[in-house]
């Protein structure tokens, strides 16, 4: 496989696509369809989980319903065997918690005609030191 040149397109419209159902409470349970049920994996907060049901079973025990989220930059690069490199710089507010700075990486992996989810690490970017 090579790379492919529609990277940039295809990170900025993943991005897009997973924050509008991320961000919407009703529509969060359908994230599930983007992660594979064996071959994803996420690491949140240094949590880390296998498979498309866990991964959804995390989502939906975050309790928070308000988002606002602001981007900073997303920065894609092609992989060699078709898939893309995702890094998200940005910050949230979640219902009355101070907004956060945050990154969260994606890696997308090609199956058919499409990607699935094969790796997501979010963290927010806390650097508490005492």
């Amino acid at each position: 496989m090579a790379l492919n040149p529609q990277y940039e397109e295809i990170g900025k419209g993943f991005v897009t696509q997973y924050y509008a159902m991320f961000d919407d409470p009703a529509q969060r349970p359908n994230l599930v369809n983007l992660y594979n049920a064996e071959l994803s994996f996420m690491t949140f907060e240094g949590q880390q989980i296998q498979g498309a049901a866990k991964i959804l079973e995390k989502l939906q025990s975050l309790t928070f319903q308000n988002i606002n989220r602001v981007l900073t930059a997303v920065d894609s690069q092609p992989m060699f065997d078709g898939g893309v490199l995702i890094n998200v710089l940005g910050r949230l507010k979640c219902d009355d918690d101070p907004p956060h700075a945050y990154s969260q990486v994606f890696i997308l992996k090609p199956m058919g005609t499409s990607f699935f989810c094969a790796h997501d690490i979010f963290r927010l970017c806390i650097h508490d030191t005492a």
